[in-house]
Order: structure tokens, then C-alpha cells, then sequence
């Protein structure tokens, strides 16, 4: 009776639908205009999503305002390549093809070109990662290896975040809303020029967000509180073939914690590019960064040894040169060079160590890549990386990739690559003591002195096809084979070590394979239906002769199948509708040698708005509005935290 309550609401507005006043941008591009959208993270050059052999989709800044997302892993969603679970009311799993585990670091994320995973375990801390999102130009995820141009951990994919330049942010712009999960955020933007072909923006923000719940029903204690402020300055001295930005970010906040305490958070970033361009054909751009993070995180007694805090500031400082021209009329090629240093320094608790406690990392690289046209509609895309870090010493990372334009409107590829997820902190570095005395073991889980890169060779096929000037899809087919996969190795069982410390090491192995389907479907001129559908089979095992504590469970906490539909309707009186269908499979994952299951589950997600003017406009954002609450990760027990259905409201104006 509930979900046909929510259709009666979904379908009344829309059987009032008729031709709107609307100023959105749905109606002012249409599927062919989306298609001829130009992308960058698969080439590091532009060049169209039609024409872009890879399985890549693109959230544009439209789609993310009507979608009513408030928080990047929100916008993620939208994503249908990706699996996307909120663990609780600050912490998030995303991945693509699989591996979504609690140290997911198969996943490579940028944010106007700076890499934002951590060294401390190759993942993401996506409640560190925030923007003001109207000034998010587009997302570009990539689901598949792309370590050939982006290096290491660029495993499964890579989600490169690209915002709006300075230009087209002039003026001010303002928001503020609330609800019951989201209780209140608030942002400003002001846009300016500085002098002639000169512009900057100023931008900041703050949210403030409830408690997750258990499964009883009772509050997890997880409430969380985000600031974040900015600016950006483009310039194009001379004249339009150069370009300089400047852009800087700062960040804090604390999350109280279900096992007590407030973890903090906070950092801050500043980036600088020039970028060249010689001719259409040619162009260069010389990026630097520098980006320090501080985290402290509470760590309760694990029952051998007393509560206390972890601590972890890294500084990195990063230089990027890259360099594209045509050769012969033939060969377009890209290559570059980069340097990166990272100082990472972490205060132990007495649970968690990492020793050294301080350890500084060189990584240089250099990529070569070349676009070979075969025949009029036929490439060949060929190139590698190479890198050297201090852990592994070099790394090579090349693939191919087939490109067939049999017509204008329809593409065929295939890639073979390799890709390599190189030791992180955690994987060499880690020691969990037990302050038991001798002769019981230190430890409970040591890193693995000797632990080596993961590898991945996937085999990838796709489809891309603009069907008339209504209907676009694309289908991509992977199978990738996994090597060196990490693994927990018990001691030699018996008195006193009773199997442990248990050591991270090299000892798993297997296969995934899967689909993943994309189709837009313009239906009228102001309405705009998206789906999404994706096969994951995974199957890692102990290699022979090998031990695994985790029995080759410890990498996966992935669904099998997910759906999802979107729909974007303009209605009467400058209103919009939206509303987000999803389903996921059951979620399996583990708890060591053990198998879990988060059940499988529908929700949706609505945004009614309504634009009052050119200024000015009003929504009304529901979430998870299917159930009271259910659990979207985390092994079954009384401790596991779940997603409550959340409401707010949002006014924005422009000036």
C-alpha cells in the first residue's frame, strides 16, 4: 500500500504535464547535444562521449541540481556504472566493478586533477571530499582500468570531478534549507572579475547532519557537522592560448562516533595550472599542488589494549606536465611526466600503529600514449605508464584499445590493459598491538613487509549508439583476471599465537566479469527517462598452497545486479519533477572467515521544484521515502547502522 501511495503522488503532477516556462537546462539539450558533450579523463584531450571508446558516463551540473543531492557521494548516485552505499550518516562505500570493501582502494578520484585517495590505505575519506555542488561543471566516471594515462590505483575506475571556471560563476549565489536528516546547510558564491580577462570566484559552506540509526530503531550517535570555503582565479593573459588558474580549499569538521568520541577532521589545498594551447591539434599544461589532511579518529579497546586516538597528517606536493600534438596526420599523441613527494606522519593509538610512525615517499612517473587512425572510421589506441615508488620500485601499466566508427552515430571498441594497485600504508605498514606479555603474541594484524602490487588484466567490450534523435545507449562487457590480491595469513596455529598475528600478504586470486547497460530516452521535449542496469559475478579463491584467514572473503562486498531509472519532468508553472528509482541486490560481505548479507532493497528519491523566477527558486527533496530506514552495508548485528528516510527543503537565488 505504501509503494502505491508514492505512485499516486508521482503520477498526479504528471498527468498535469504540459508545455513549461521552465528555464532548465533539460530542455535546452537534447540526447544528440548530450552525446557531442566533450570529455577529457579517457584521452586527456577533448573529445566527444560519442566518440569516447570507453565505458564512461557523465553527470553533468544539471542533473546534479535536479537530482537534490547534497554531498558529492549524493551526486554519485546518478552514476549508474558505480555502486554507491552509505554506511552511515558520514561514511560512504563507492566503487566500480566490484571490491567495495571496508579499505575499498581499487578506485582512483580527482578533483580538478588533484588525487584525493590516501596513501594511509589507497581509498578515499569521502566525508573529507565536498564542493559547493552548483559549481560543479560535470563528473566524468570512468568504470575500467585507466592506470595507462592516471597511474596506480586507477584500477576499476577512475571519478574525476571538474568544476565550473570563474567565468561562468559571476555574481552571487546563495542556498539554505533543512530537514529531519539534513537539518540545516547553508552556502554562498560570489563571482567577480579582477581585471580585463581575469575572473574569481569565492565560495562557502556548511552542513549539519543527524544521527544514522540501529536496526532496533535506536540512534547510532553519528551526527556530523561540515564546513568548507574556497576560491578559484582563471585568467587568460595575451590571449586565449594561454590559461592560468589558481584555486585553493579548506576544510573541518567532527563526526561523533557510535563507540564513543568525536572524530576531527580538516585540511586544506591550493592548486595551480597554465595551460598552452599551440594550435588545434597541439597543447600543452604544466599543473602543481600542494594538499595537507589532518584526521583524528578515536579507537575503542579491542579488548588487549586501551582506547585512545589515531592521528594522520599528510602533506603532498605533486607536479604534472603533460603534452598533446598530432603527428603525420596520422598519430595523436599524448605524453607526460610527474613527481610526486608525500610526508605522512601518524600518532598511534594504543590499538592501531603504523611504523614508522613517520615516512616520507618519492613517485615519479612518466606515460606515453598514441591514437593511430587505421583506416577513415577505424583507431588504434595504444600507450603505457611507468612509475617508480619507493615500496615496489617500477611499475608498468599498458593497454590497447580498438576503436570502430562503423557510423556516425554508432561505435564498437575493445582494450586489454593492465593495471596495478601498488602497497599502501595499511598493507605494509600496519601493527595492531595486544600489550599481552610473553610469550602470547604482540600482536593481533601486522603489514606484510613483503606485500607487492595487486594486478589486474581486464578484457573489455562496448557499444555506444545514438538511435535517432531521441534514444542513446551504451554497453560495455569486462572480464578481468585479478593476481597478488591481498590476503590475511595466520601464524603457525597453536600455544601460545593461536594462529595469530595475522599478516597481510599476497594470496589471493580470481576473476570477475559482468555487464553494465546505459540508455536515455527523450520522450517528450521536457521529459527525460534514464536507466541504468549492471551484472557483477565475482569469484577470488586462495591460491594453491595458500592460506587466507578471510577465506577469500575479506575484498568483496559487492551486489551481483543493481537497476536504476531516473525520470525528469518539466510540469506546469515552471515546476520540476524527479524522481529516482533504484534497486540493489543482496550485498554480500564478511566479518573475517564469516559471510554477511545486507538484504537487497527498492528506494526512491524525489525532488518536487519550482522555479519562482530567473532568481529564484524553491525544492522539496525526499529520500529513501520507501521505508522507514534499512541498511545499505555492514555485517549483520545489533550494531549495524541504517539509512532513515530524510526530507528537507532548499531556496536558492542568483543575483
Amino acid at each position: 500500500m505504501g509503494f502505491l501511495r508514492f505512485a499516486g503522488v508521482l503520477l498526479a503532477p504528471m498527468l498535469a504535464y504540459g508545455a513549461s516556462d521552465s528555464t532548465a537546462d533539460l530542455k535546452k539539450l537534447s540526447v544528440e547535444q548530450l552525446m557531442d558533450l566533450e570529455v577529457t579523463s579517457v584521452s586527456k584531450r577533448p573529445e566527444k562521449l560519442s566518440e569516447t571508446a570507453s565505458a564512461i558516463q557523465v553527470i553533468a551540473r544539471e542533473d546534479i541540481r535536479r537530482s537534490g543531492a547534497s554531498s558529492l557521494p549524493e551526486a554519485l548516485r546518478l552514476a549508474s556504472n558505480l555502486q554507491v552505499a552509505q554506511k552511515n550518516s558520514h561514511d560512504w562505500g563507492i566503487s566500480a566493478r566490484g571490491f567495495n570493501t571496508e579499505l575499498a582502494n581499487k578506485l582512483l578520484v580527482l578533483i580538478d586533477g588533484r588525487t584525493v585517495y590516501t596513501p594511509l590505505y589507497s581509498g578515499v575519506f569521502w566525508d573529507a571530499q565536498d564542493y559547493l555542488l552548483e559549481d560543479i561543471d560535470r563528473i566524468e566516471v570512468i568504470s575500467g582500468p585507466g592506470g595507462t594515462l592516471w597511474g596506480a590505483n586507477a584500477v576499476n575506475g577512475v571519478i574525476n570531478i571538474i568544476t565550473r571556471n570563474a567565468r561562468d560563476t559571476q555574481g552571487l549565489y546563495l542556498e539554505a534549507g533543512g530537514g529531519n536528516e539534513l537539518r540545516n546547510f547553508s552556502g554562498l558564491r560570489y563571482g567577480g572579475a579582477l581585471a580585463e580577462n581575469v575572473d574569481f570566484r569565492v565560495y562557502g559552506k556548511y552542513s549539519d547532519r543527524g544521527d544514522a540509526v540501529l536496526s532496533d530503531g535506536g540512534s547510532a550517535a553519528g551526527s556530523w557537522r561540515m564546513s568548507q570555503g574556497g576560491l578559484r582565479i582563471d585568467a587568460e593573459p595575451y590571449s586565449s592560448r594561454n590559461r592560468l588558474t589558481l584555486q585553493g580549499d579548506f576544510y573541518g569538521g567532527d563526526e561523533n562516533l557510535p563507540t564513543g568520541g568525536d572524530a576531527k577532521l580538516n585540511g586544506g589545498n591550493v592548486l595551480g595550472r597554465w595551460s598552452r594551447r599551440f594550435s588545434d591539434d597541439a597543447d600543452m599544461s604544466l599543473q602543481a599542488y600542494y594538499d595537507h589532511t589532518h584526521i583524528a579518529l578515536p579507537k575503542p579497546s579491542n579488548g588487549f589494549a586501551p582506547a585512545g586516538i589515531l592521528t594522520d597528517d599528510l602533506n603532498t606536493y605533486d607536479l604534472d606536465f603533460q603534452h598533446h600534438f598530432r603527428l603525420s596526420g596520422r598519430h595523436r599523441l599524448v605524453w607526460g611526466l610527474g613527481y610526486r613527494f608525500t610526508h605522512d606522519s601518524v600518532g598511534n593509538a594504543p590499538t592501531v600503529q603504523f611504523l614508522p610512525a613517520r615516512l616520507d615517499h618519492d613517485l615519479f612517473s612518466g606515460f606515453l600514449e598514441d591514437k593511430i587512425l587505421l583506416r577513415d572510421t577505424l583507431f588504434l589506441t595504444v600507450g603505457t605508464k611507468l612509475e617508480h615508488n619507493d615500496y615496489t620500485g617500477l611499475e608498468y601499466e599498458p593497454s590497447g584499445r580498438l576503436q570502430w566508427n562503423f557510423t556516425p552515430r554508432q561505435m564498437l571498441w575493445a582494450a586489454v590493459s593492465r593495471a596495478v594497485r601498488t602497497p599502501s600504508r595499511i598493507d605494509r605498514d600496519l601493527r595492531e598491538p595486544t600489550l599481552l606479555p610473553a610469550p602470547f603474541p604482540d600482536s593481533i594484524l601486522n603489514g606484510g613487509p613483503d606485500f607487492i602490487s595487486e594486478t589486474l588484466v581486464a578484457y573489455e567490450l562496448g557499444h555506444r549508439a545514438q538511435l535517432g534523435a531521441t534514444l542513446a545507449t551504451s554497453i560495455s562487457l569486462f572480464y578481468n583476471e585479478y593476481s597478488d590480491v591481498r590476503s590475511t595469513t595466520p601464524a603457525p596455529a597453536g600455544f601460545p599465537s593461536f594462529g595469530f598475528p595475522l599478516v597481510f600478504q599476497n594470496n589471493l586470486e580470481g576473476e570477475t566479469y559482468g555487464m553494465e547497460l546505459s540508455v536515455t530516452y527523450q520522450s517528450l521535449a521536457g521529459w527525460r527517462l534514464r536507466g541504468g542496469y549492471n551484472l557483477l559475478e565475482e569469484h577470488l579463491r586462495v591460491r594453491a598452497g595458500q592460506v587466507d584467514f578471510g577465506n577469500a572473503l575479506n575484498e568483496t562486498a559487492d551486489p551481483e545486479q543493481q537497476l536504476s531509472l531516473r525520470s525528469s519532468i518539466d510540469l506546469l508553472k515552471n515546476g520540476q519533477l524527479d524522481v529516482a528509482l533504484r534497486w540493489v541486490d543482496t550485498l554480500h560481505n564478511n566479518n573475517g572467515p564469516f559471510a554477511g548479507t545486507v538484504p537487497s532493497y527498492f528506494e526512491a528519491d524525489v525532488r518536487l521544484g519550482w522555479r519562482l523566477s530567473e532568481r529564484f527558486e524553491l525544492s522539496l527533496v525526499g529520500q529513501n521515502l520507501l521505508h522507514d530506514r534499512h541498511p545499505e552495508y555492514g555485517f549483520p548485528s545489533a550494531a549495524r547502522e541504517e539509512i532513515s528516510r530524510s526530507v528537507f527543503g532548499r531556496v536558492t537565488c542568483q543575483f
